[in-house]
């Protein structure tokens, strides 16, 4: 069980949460019976408000009357949230009425009950009350203690002992005498009612821990840790699913080495139970072969409603267009039901709809992501499946021109979870939509393995969630991770860290004829800082960033990257990856940002208002050039911008939009650059995700030898 849980009371009416907490609250009202006593009053009106049974008649409800297998199979299964229309597995036996046929398959598939013989249910045999023990303890997952094998009732006997014990230290039943428990005695209607009624929160209530990564991006050296931490909630957690957001591919040098091979042997190890695909698992084009192998070689199935593979020749017979009423691993399903101990759970997943813009999509086609949404709703309803969740890599608040979490929830009745990705967003706490009359509830665990995100949920009987409490697990081992490393994820992981650590001390195959300058203040002199002025390894990153993202947007013009995400310097010589790593060890991300020239302006004000002091704000820029006068106030310090045009620079017009590139922590307003979370919040950004080391390294590649200067690009006029 999860703790500290959060009520969603404001989410569905108080009468709705009463009846599902278990509380007198009735839509028929038991006195309308008169053979309910006061005592059966509250458990009788909780059953019929709910729908689990009906009276005899109008005014007898039956309190005395015993109550068949069959009959008490329909009222249990319906009290556990099963539906007539539910795909049930045939339980094979003969005797069961078609009234009754949809609620024993539910119980036996769930575990819950068995029959009298493997063709026999007993269908017209009176339930006793030894076999309610057992059916209520198995119902309500009960801590039965299978050791137990006598009670204090010396009428029950060794084969129910552990289910009557159970069902006595939960309170939900007690003897009829205290050393007789009626163990043979047919159960009453009215008993079965209070029964149930106690057992409301074990019996009709589902408590589900759902683990979720996203953006993972090849970052596989966590994943001893995020091992360890999913051992341990799930150790903790009978009910639980763990899912992934997508983005595997692309990010870290484990990606470039193995093409997705180490991912999914990792994911395969950690036993996930579905993913969604990313828009970076389209990032080699070429047909996807290497996505093909991917999902090939998943143990687990890969959820995507909103794509069409039809016309790529390699997933002719990988992609199968249905709701499947239980997942096929090693395929793409538009959707897929998760059996979590006898509790169904819908899952499906969304790819935004950006991915043609931003990747080498090829003849995958993207389909429109609210209707491709409502279609999954209905087909898991249709199945009578009410819990739902959707695995989204859409992001949680990224342009609304093309899609986000946020409105998928606003739009789109009936998903009781978004697990999100794509905009790498550390979400802590669950954000609650209160958009329809059941919440939706949206999780995000940033990236790079960094944390295992859990949600706890609590579903009533209507498959509402009525309880919740979201975490981030720190799995991160550059960050104190309180985790150890999971040994055998380790063994998995040996020989691919082996050839990494080999390659990282690989040449490039490039040649710095000068030494690269990240130096901060306290390295050198004093004079030179890559958070305070210009350096000639600040405007190669620049540069590169650039020439990058005019492969993306032509009309890309400008490209900054922020002084405090340059680490360290290149020696001149033969450049490594691991040098280039030491740069840039965060594995920050490609943005775009369209702004005016007047807010260009406001954002170098921002970079250099603590000139002459070091800032980690501090812009490198290309395709720009400013002035500065670092002895005016802050805000009013810059004197000169101009952009170039073609081979010549011109003054930046305030009116005009430009296109520029930056990293995705500027993007969203890092660093306290509000222009840009303004920019964010309109969704004038866009990101297409290229790690920086990554561009930095192919664009290197393209150069041979490098010797970059200082050319003027940011001048402060005070040092003139």
């Amino acid at each position: 069980m999860f703790k500290n849980k959060k009520f969603l009371a404001s989410s569905i009416t108080a009468a709705a949460v009463a009846i599902s907490m278990g509380s007198a609250v009735s839509a028929e009202d038991a006195t309308t019976f008169k053979d309910v006593a006061p005592q059966y009053k509250t458990a009788v009106d909780y059953l019929v408000s709910n729908g689990f049974t009906k009276g005899f008649s109008s005014s007898q409800f039956g309190t005395d009357s015993s109550i068949k297998r069959a009959d008490a199979a329909v009222l249990v299964a319906k009290a556990m949230g099963f539906s007539e229309k539910g795909i049930y597995a045939d339980a094979g036996f003969k005797d069961v009425p078609s009234r009754a046929k949809w609620a024993v398959n539910a119980l036996v598939e769930a575990k819950v009950v068995n029959g009298k013989t493997k063709t026999l249910f007993g269908s017209e045999d009176i339930l006793n009350r030894n076999e309610t023990a057992k059916l209520l303890a198995n119902a309500g997952q009960l801590d039965v203690n299978n050791s137990v094998s006598k009670t204090e009732f010396k009428d029950v006997n060794s084969t129910f002992a552990r289910y009557v014990d159970a069902l006595v230290k939960s309170k939900i039943t007690q003897g009829k005498t205290a050393t007789a428990f009626g163990a043979t005695d047919a159960v009453k209607r009215g008993e079965l009612a209070l029964f149930l009624h106690r057992g409301t929160k074990e019996i009709s209530q589902f408590d589900l821990m759902v683990m979720h990564t996203n953006d993972t991006h090849a970052y596989v050296e966590n994943a001893p840790y995020r091992a360890t931490a999913i051992k341990e909630v799930r150790a903790a957690n009978k009910n639980n699913l763990l899912l992934d957001a997508g983005d595997v591919f692309s990010g870290d040098l484990y990606f470039n080495e193995f093409k997705g091979a180490e991912s999914v042997a990792v994911m395969n190890l950690l036993g996930y139970d579905a993913m969604t695909l990313g828009n970076h698992e389209f990032d080699l084009g070429n047909g996807h072969k290497e996505l093909a192998n991917f999902v090939k070689s998943a143990k687990f199935p890969i959820v995507s409603a909103n794509l069409d593979f039809s016309k790529e020749p390699l997933f002719k017979d990988l992609q199968l267009n249905k709701y499947s009423s239980s997942p096929e691993n090693g395929k793409i399903q538009n959707g897929t039901v998760l059996n979590v101990n006898g509790h169904k759970v819908g899952i499906f997943g969304l790819t935004t709809v950006e991915t043609p813009t931003i990747s080498s999509t090829g003849k995958v086609i993207f389909k429109d992501y609210i209707a491709s949404a409502k279609a999954a709703v209905k087909a898991f309803e249709d199945q009578g499946i009410t819990k739902i969740i959707a695995i989204s890599h859409l992001g949680y608040d990224d342009n609304v021109a093309f899609d986000n979490d946020i409105e998928l929830a606003k739009k789109v009745e009936g998903i009781d979870i978004i697990v999100g990705g794509h905009t790498h967003s550390e979400l802590k706490e669950a954000v609650v939509s209160n958009a329809f009359d059941s919440p939706t509830l949206i999780v995000q665990a940033k990236e790079y393995s960094k944390f295992l995100g859990t949600i706890g949920v609590t579903f009533n009987v209507k498959g509402e969630v009525v309880v919740q409490k979201a975490e981030l697990l720190n799995t991160d081992a550059g960050n104190k991770t309180t985790y150890a490393a999971d040994a055998e994820a380790e063994k998995l992981l040996a020989p691919y860290k082996a050839k990494i650590d080999a390659l990282k001390k690989e040449s490039i195959g490039v040649e710095a004829l000068v030494a690269l300058n990240g130096l901060r203040a306290n390295e050198g002199d004093g004079t030179q800082s890559v958070r305070f002025n210009e350096t000639n390894l600040g405007n190669l990153i620049t540069d590169g960033m650039l020439a990058k993202a005019k492969t993306i947007n032509p009309k890309t013009s400008i490209a900054l990257t922020n002084g405090g995400g340059i680490r360290t310097s290149i020696n001149a010589g033969d450049i490594t990856v691991g040098e280039v790593l030491q740069v840039m060890p965060f594995g920050n991300a490609l943005a775009l940002v369209e702004v005016t020239g007047s807010e260009m302006k406001e954002v170098l004000e921002h970079s250099v208002s603590q000139a002459p002091n070091e800032s980690g704000a501090f812009l490198h820029v290309s395709g720009l050039k400013f002035e500065y006068d670092s002895t005016k106030e802050a805000g009013k310090r810059v004197v000169k911008v101009e952009v170039k045009e073609g081979d010549k620079y011109v003054a930046i017009n305030d009116a005009t939009k430009y296109v520029v590139a930056t990293n995705a922590f500027t993007a969203r307003g890092g660093d306290n650059y509000t222009t840009f979370a303004k920019a964010y919040a309109e969704g004038r950004v866009s990101e297409p995700g290229f790690v920086d080391y990554e561009m930095f390294i192919d664009y290197l590649k393209t150069l041979d030898k490098v010797e970059p200067k200082v050319e003027g690009r940011i001048v402060d006029v005070s040092k003139k």
